[in-house]
């Protein structure tokens, strides 16, 4: 009897830890984005995210947590006490810029985190406002130049790549520009093309829609070659800023305690969503380079691009605290 009872106890616990570990797998997951819907990093996210969801059989529930150059959806993600229903969109910001930018952050850019895959990279574009008297960096040189207090110039927020770039392109250009951040590019290029603020650096991603549209001018492209889905924008090198050349990008990455079977399963699924012939249409007619790859190369790609930024923040003497 004795023997019975135990047996049935054995089985109980076995159909309990069952049942928690499929709660577990039920239990939506969560993709944290550090910019507000409607831009280039949510974009790429719920695409993705609709795919990814059918592969691994569970809901993916995408939250946008913007500010701080994604320092805060960054130490969110951190210190997630779940973290194998976490994951979050760490771009050039987060893995390659902040480390240098800030002097102290609530977390380890290289520690805290264990990458999946990349997901695109972004070429990016100098777009000014209607208003604005020009149609190339030439005219647009002219004109700021007669601005007796300078040009405002609007980013997707402080250590954004857009925030970066347009650094990178004052210091080389030698115009008196004046930086001002907005929590996401989706209000900044609003108020572009409203005439509330007369440039911005934009990924393609929120360029192209309103470009499209007539609704602002794109002046030049920081990537080292005309996109064959824009061929009238010229690149900057072409226009007579030699060597300029630069990419937002972003790539997926979950808290370190994140159990490796999870990891492979997010990186596969990862993979598979990528290789979809309707996503890679999607991301061409968006100006999107699709980047995919393995855990392994976003982390070489990773430590390359803070290493190559660092130096530049550095040299440019940009510190956001």
């Amino acid at each position: 009897m004795q023997r019975k009872k135990f047996f049935q106890s054995l089985i109980g616990l076995a159909l309990a830890g069952a049942g928690l570990a499929a709660q577990a797998q039920n239990k939506p997951l969560e993709w944290v984005i550090g910019y507000p819907a409607g831009g280039g990093s949510d974009v790429v996210a719920r695409m993705l995210a609709d795919s990814m969801a059918k592969s691994l059989g569970r809901v993916i529930i995408v939250t946008n947590k913007p500010g701080a150059g994604t320092n805060i959806a960054a130490e969110y993600v951190a210190r997630s006490r779940d973290p194998g229903n976490i994951m979050f969109t760490a771009d050039f910001a987060t893995l390659a810029a902040n480390p240098t930018l800030f002097s102290k952050l609530n977390y380890n850019a290289e520690k805290d985190f264990q990458p999946v895959g990349l997901l695109a990279r972004f070429p990016m574009f100098l777009a000014v406002a209607n208003s604005v008297p020009a149609n190339n960096l030439k005219e647009f040189t002219v004109w700021a130049k007669a601005q007796q207090d300078g040009v405002n110039w609007g980013s997707a927020g402080l250590g954004s790549p857009h925030h970066l770039i347009g650094e990178l392109f004052r210091e080389q250009s030698g115009l008196k520009l004046t930086h001002v951040p907005y929590k996401g590019v989706a209000p900044g290029v609003q108020d572009l093309a409203g005439g509330q603020i007369p440039a911005m650096w934009l990924d393609s991603a929120a360029a192209y829609p309103f470009a499209n549209g007539k609704r602002i001018k794109l002046l030049a492209v920081a990537s080292p070659k005309r996109l064959s889905t824009l061929p009238e924008v010229a690149t900057l090198q072409e226009q007579g800023i030699k060597g300029f050349e630069a990419y937002a990008w972003q790539g997926l990455v979950v808290p370190t305690a994140t159990p490796p079977e999870q990891v492979k399963k997010l990186a596969d699924a990862l993979q598979g969503a990528l290789a979809q012939t309707a996503i890679k249409a999607r991301m061409q007619a968006m100006g999107l380079e699709p980047l995919p790859g393995t855990p392994a190369q976003m982390a070489a790609y990773t430590k390359s691009e803070r290493q190559k930024w660092g130096a530049l923040i550095g040299k440019v003497g940009v510190k956001l605290d």
